[in-house]
This record gives C-alpha cells, structure tokens and sequence, in this order.
C-alpha cells in the first residue's frame, strides 16, 4: 500500500477547513497509509529546511511555475510513481512560496492554477484531487 504524505506550514485555523481534511483522510484511508506533518511557520529558509528534512519518496511541490495536470493525468502519474516508491509527499508551502531547494529537491512541480488559492483551502482542494486520483485509478464512479 502506498504512503501519501502531505507536508504543509501553517495550520488549519477554522473548523471547516479542519473538517473538510479530516473527511478526505478518512476516505483516503481506504487507498493509502495517508498522514499530515503541519510544520510551524517561520522564516522561508527555516521552513524551507523543515520541508526538505520531511520528504520521502517521490516529492511533488505545489507552485503556481508548476505543470497544469488533469485529475486524470495525476492519476496516472500517481501510478506510474506507485511503480518506482512505495512514497510520495505532496508539498504546501507557505504564503511565502517555498525555497530554491525545495523546488529542486521535487520530483515534480505541480500547479493548479495559475491563481494563487488560501493555503487552507489549497490543503482541501488537493486531499480531494489525490483521493480522486485514486477512484479513477480504481474505476470508481466518484470520478465523472
């Protein structure tokens, strides 16, 4: 079974956030070992370090310079990436962006738009596109 990670800074202040999270990690449990390291904010070279000292396996970091990907094409990266780690950890920077490093250290930059989104509300959006990745990859009619 594949080990999602999501390393993100900040935390989840409002409760509907923190829902909203906590019902994607639920579902997501039935697809992967799924676990959240919120790092404290700080300076962007202090989270920058925390980030890359959390990575395992594949990373993949979330910027707006990142590639646009279909949820069906994170589908199939997310398998393709199944084939060669056991690991994958998704990246949430700060309202800061996220260091040099760590956009060298990804495996893959991925963007969602060009728009730039609350990074609460970016958490939620994410945990609902890698489960959603998963019910493609199954054939599950959660996708249409």
């Amino acid at each position: 079974m594949m080990t999602v990670k999501l390393v993100c800074v900040g935390t989840l202040k409002e409760s509907y956030w923190r829902d909203a999270c906590a019902e994607y990690e639920k579902r997501l449990g039935a697809f992967c070992k799924f676990k959240t390291v919120a790092l404290p904010e700080s300076t962007l070279e202090t989270e920058g370090d925390a980030i890359l000292k959390a990575c395992e396996g594949y990373v993949v970091a979330l910027c707006v310079e990142g590639k646009l990907l279909s949820s069906e094409e994170l589908a199939e990266k997310m398998e393709s990436v199944a084939q060669i780690s056991s690991k994958i950890t998704f990246i949430i920077g700060s309202s800061c962006g996220l260091t040099d490093a760590v956009k060298q250290r990804a495996d893959l930059r991925l963007s969602f738009s060009r728009f730039t989104f609350p990074h609460q509300m970016m958490r939620v959006v994410l945990l609902e596109q890698i489960y959603r990745a998963f019910t493609i990859q199954r054939n599950m009619t959660y996708h249409k």
